[in-house]
């Protein structure tokens, strides 16, 4: 019998991961990501910018832009 492997997921409109209940992208959906656009970093980014235009809808006035803007689609730039 084969273990399902946990999906680390958002859970909309929440925006908080299905799997630990960080803020999404919590630390094991970036690295996911990361290795399924390896490839393709500004795929990645669009994708999450996508998703960044979503959850600023979603969650309104709850957090700020800028914080937002960290948590979704900062990281994934790349090094210089």
């Amino acid at each position: 019998m084969s273990r399902r492997r946990p999906e680390h997921a958002p859970s909309r409109p929440t925006w908080r991961c299905r799997e630990c209940g960080a803020g999404w992208p919590c630390g094991t959906a970036k690295l996911r990501l990361l290795g399924e656009y390896r490839e393709d970093r500004a795929a990645l980014l669009v994708h999450l910018a996508t998703l960044y235009a979503q959850a600023s809808t979603q969650l309104g006035n709850t957090t700020s832009a800028v914080g937002l803007f960290d948590r979704f689609v900062s990281w994934a730039r790349g090094r210089g």
